[in-house]
């Protein structure tokens, strides 16, 4: 795991600013503090600080070829890098491996096919290929988008980092507002790809590869979801043995680690699998677990995960979320985020990446199970908002009536929170109101229009999975695995989504949605797979989620900092306890400190 970057001179005039390099590096130092190295010439220089998971001994970034001509850096984890291994060891190949990881075989397949390289490797990666010869560059992220990239091209020079704040120790980086990337922000609470914050500065698309040469710049896929989810789905109610089993090489392959190793848990079905699933793979070793204490009552799960972990003995820890503990992560994460996220998570997901680098480098994460197997209850409000449409006006007016007469609570995912939220949005196209479910509180027409083309590609002809797609395309890549990325990365611990594994992915995107949402009943077929894996209890517990008492902090220990930022007559009304607008509040308090921190007017 690395944090990667460098810059480029299409032409030949020698690189403006060699010195940025350096700073470059050091900007991206928690994702690395194993080492640093950089490698190039007056054109051209690449380099990658380590947090040395593999080959602790002759891993060191970048790898070059055997002539010098073709230099490589990659952030993330290989994980079917022992058969390329072996493709590259055969008589006529015979390629001299420097190192015993898995980075460098990469360089083998780039020398044999060039760009098209990318698409044999299975794993989480963002990576860079610079060939002298040819004076291309070639960046590709995996296919889900857990590892980021970022690009940006100035006067000639294309430059990328693992994160935004590297490019911008460019002098010549401007620093201006993207004003479609506000709009989708204050839509979404967060940016998706290719947009960031800075006007001219890129996020690569997940599963894309960028290819520039000559005088040409091309961005193209080179693994489609669209393509997986129209294949006839393999998939059926008899066949959770197949899943199970599938799951367990995932959870295997993305095991592979010379250091030690732990497991994010909730106490939920997600993670209590990969709890499971490790301790079956590795018998006989501890695996350390870490799981949020919430102070504020209602917020708390501790306990469902420590109950998981008597039955699969695992070193477990408890890292405590009181208001001391979350103002001092939201310190740390607002100056250190060069990109907005309006996701409270990630204050106790730093907090749990913070306490585990003390035992591990490498976590295990569940990211993906929701969107995959249908596990939002937003899903449910889908399926019986148009049957909720059919009942007589005059009826749902008065529930709509005695709903907004209801207190407000602070609580978490409360009855009467859902409830006013789905009659809000109910009658909408289910677009606009999965927005509103989220939080959204501005969509405009450009952005509806924007996201829809997203499912360009999709079938049409099952609603329901039309929804989880759109989650797994937006909402998973741009928020929750930047959640996950950045939050662990600043605590220099590598965090790895088996629910993501390429197989896992094939198998269960086109499956339909009736096997994920059965009745009332979320992720039915991974609850079926679960069984006798993981404890009924918890397979039958109702999902809550990792949620942060934001409600009642924005009007207690966070008063006065929102009082100072925000300027929104929502505020009033989230304290005057007729609406709970947290959700709403979140991002824009987020989105005021990105301002103040990057020195961003937001007009």
């Amino acid at each position: 795991m690395c944090g990667i970057f460098g810059a480029i001179a299409r032409g030949n005039a020698p690189l403006r600013h060699p010195d940025a390099l350096p700073r470059m590096a050091a900007a991206l130092r928690h994702r690395g503090p194993d080492g640093e190295r950089i490698v190039g010439h007056e054109r051209a220089r690449i380099g990658a600080r380590r947090l040395a998971i593999m080959d602790l001994t002759t891993g060191d970034q970048p790898f070059q070829s055997p002539d010098g001509s073709i230099w490589m850096v990659c952030n993330g984890e290989i994980y079917n890098a022992p058969e390329l291994r072996r493709q590259a060891s055969v008589p006529d190949w015979r390629y001299p491996f420097r190192s015993n990881g898995d980075i460098e075989t990469i360089v083998p397949f780039y020398e044999r096919f060039g760009p098209d390289a990318v698409a044999r490797l299975d794993g989480m990666f963002g990576l860079a290929v610079w060939d002298d010869a040819r004076r291309r560059l070639v960046l590709a992220r995996d296919r889900a988008g857990e590892k980021p990239l970022f690009w940006t091209e100035v006067d000639g020079e294309l430059r990328f980092a693992s994160e935004i704040q590297a490019l911008l120790e460019f002098p010549d980086q401007p620093r201006r507002l993207n004003q479609q990337a506000l709009s989708l922000y204050r839509a979404l609470g967060y940016v998706p790809a290719p947009h960031t914050m800075f006007d001219g500065i890129h996020k690569l698309p997940p599963a894309s590869l960028l290819v520039a040469e000559d005088d040409r710049i091309t961005i193209r896929t080179y693994w489609s979801a669209a393509a997986a989810a129209s294949t006839p789905s393999t998939l059926s109610e008899s066949g959770t043995d197949r899943l199970r089993d599938t799951l367990l090489r995932a959870v295997r392959r993305e095991l592979m680690s010379d250091v030690p190793l732990g497991v994010f848990t909730s106490g939920g079905l997600d993670s209590s699998f990969l709890v499971a699933a490790a301790a079956r793979s590795i018998p006989g070793e501890r695996i350390h677990t870490y799981a949020v204490r919430f102070t504020e009552p209602g917020y708390d799960e501790s306990a469902y995960a420590e109950s998981v972990t008597h039955d699969i003995a695992t070193v477990h820890h408890v890292v405590t979320a009181d208001d001391d503990a979350l103002t001092r992560a939201l310190e740390v994460v607002s100056q250190a985020l060069a990109e907005p996220l309006g996701d409270p998570a990630v204050l106790p997901t730093w907090l749990l990446a913070d306490a585990a680098r003390k035992h591990v480098k490498v976590i295990l994460s569940g990211e993906g199970a929701d969107e995959l197997f249908g596990g939002y209850p937003t899903y449910l409000g889908h399926k019986y908002a148009e049957q909720w449409q059919r009942i007589p006006r005059p009826f749902r007016s008065i529930v709509g009536w005695a709903a907004d007469r209801w207190p407000s609570s602070t609580g978490k995912m409360t009855l009467e929170y859902m409830l006013k939220q789905f009659l809000a949005a109910s009658g909408r196209a289910w677009t606009e109101r999965h927005l509103t479910w989220l939080g959204a509180q501005a969509i405009a027409d450009g952005v509806l229009a924007e996201l829809a083309c997203k499912l360009n590609g999709f079938p049409h002809d099952d609603p329901l999975n039309r929804v989880m797609w759109f989650d797994y395309l937006t909402y998973l890549p741009d928020d929750l695995l930047v959640k996950v990325d950045r939050a662990t990365m600043l605590a220099s611990v590598e965090a790895r989504a088996p629910f993501l594994d390429r197989e896992v992915m094939e198998l269960v995107l086109p499956a339909p949605s009736r096997l994920k949402v059965r009745g009332l009943t979320t992720k039915a077929i991974l609850k079926q797979a679960a069984r006798g894996l993981v404890p009924d209890r918890v397979i039958d517990r109702r999902k809550r989620g990792l949620s942060v008492p934001v409600a009642r902090w924005l009007n207690t220990g966070l008063a006065a900092l929102a009082d100072r930022v925000l300027d929104t007559p929502l505020l009033a009304e989230h304290r005057s306890g007729r609406r709970n607008h947290a959700r709403r509040l979140w991002p824009q308090l987020m989105l005021a400190l990105w301002s103040e921190r990057w020195g961003v007017e937001i007009r």
